[in-house]
């Protein structure tokens, strides 16, 4: 059976891949450094359920040292070269729109294996989705080289400078969801909630309701995860005074909640895999153009999950 734990192993390999390819990369100064971050992190994957919390917690305090002290560094990406250039021109003229084949497989895929898989006994029932994603990540892999004709090996190596140049921020959005679980057990919720109280009309469903949905981006914007501030949110604001106190339905409560979330991590520069990496990978200027570009949609988007969720969570 096909567990999260094939999934973790299966992510523990190729970071462990990656920390190969830093290793024996002569082109960066770096090297060392870099070997020895995705090292940590493959561990945190291979063995991480075996390990002592104390011993994880330090090794994520250690990547947390590692990026803050700016020390990842990044070689010559081999895909800059003249041959490698030529190559991918020439494939993007041979194959066209077919290219976007094994990125389409992706959610395909997933969705197929979600509806299907947890019919079988091939994977765990209550991971399925994600299970389902990973499956069509590997199919996706699968028709990429047999279109492309190339080394798996050398797509790995290529994947594995692709995380050098996004560097830190690739593990972030786990960093910050593990966050926002200490939070919610630690009790901010409830300071949260009672914060809320203090201000907000308790007889106003409207109120309280654009304070869970603004909550919900502006902690997201200070998190840069949604998935950080929703137990937060949630536990402050959405069960107690939504669900419990107004009857709403938690359901549609949390799916718009979440979208809510997403329009904060359309606004700020905490969200750096999202808003700050794609600046970098494309070169821009402007390190903030990508949220200059989405913060007008970001608020227009808040302001429509803010209605739908007055409108519908009290109603179904």
């Amino acid at each position: 059976m096909i567990t999260l734990n094939t999934v973790y192993i299966i992510a523990g390999l190729l970071f462990a891949a990656f920390a190969i390819f830093n290793l024996r990369d002569n082109t960066n100064p770096k090297r060392f450094i870099n070997a020895l971050f995705w090292g940590i992190y493959a561990i945190t994957f291979l063995v991480g359920t075996e390990l002592p919390h104390f011993v994880t917690g330090c090794m994520a305090i250690l990547l947390a040292v590692i990026a803050g002290t700016g020390q990842l560094g990044k070689g010559k990406n081999d895909t800059n070269q003249p041959g490698v250039q030529l190559k991918r021109e020439a494939n993007a003229k041979r194959f066209g729109n077919k290219l976007f084949i094994p990125a389409l497989l992706i959610p395909l895929v997933t969705l197929v294996g979600t509806l299907t898989l947890k019919y079988t006994p091939l994977v765990e029932t209550k991971n399925v989705t994600l299970i389902s994603l990973v499956l069509g990540t590997l199919v996706a892999f699968l028709v990429a080289l047999l279109m492309l004709r190339d080394s798996p090996i050398k797509a790995i190596k290529a994947a594995g400078q692709t995380m050098d140049t996004v560097g830190w921020a690739a593990i972030l959005p786990q960093m910050l969801a593990a966050l926002g679980g200490l939070f919610a057990l630690a009790g901010v919720g409830g300071v949260v909630a009672n914060l809320v109280k203090d201000v907000i009309p308790m007889g106003s469903p409207l109120a309280i309701v654009i304070a869970y949905t603004f909550g919900m981006a502006l902690f997201t914007m200070i998190m840069g995860n949604g998935f950080a501030a929703f137990p937060v949110m949630t536990a402050g604001i959405g069960l107690p005074l939504i669900v419990h106190q107004l009857g709403g339905n938690p359901a549609i409560m949390g799916a718009i909640g979440m979208l809510s979330g997403f329009c904060g991590t359309l606004m700020t520069p905490m969200a750096a895999n999202f808003n700050i990496v794609p600046a970098a990978l494309l070169e821009l200027q402007d390190k903030y153009a990508v949220i200059k570009t989405q913060a007008m949609t970001g608020l227009l988007l808040l302001l429509a999950n803010t209605a739908f969720l007055y409108f519908f969570v009290f109603r179904f």
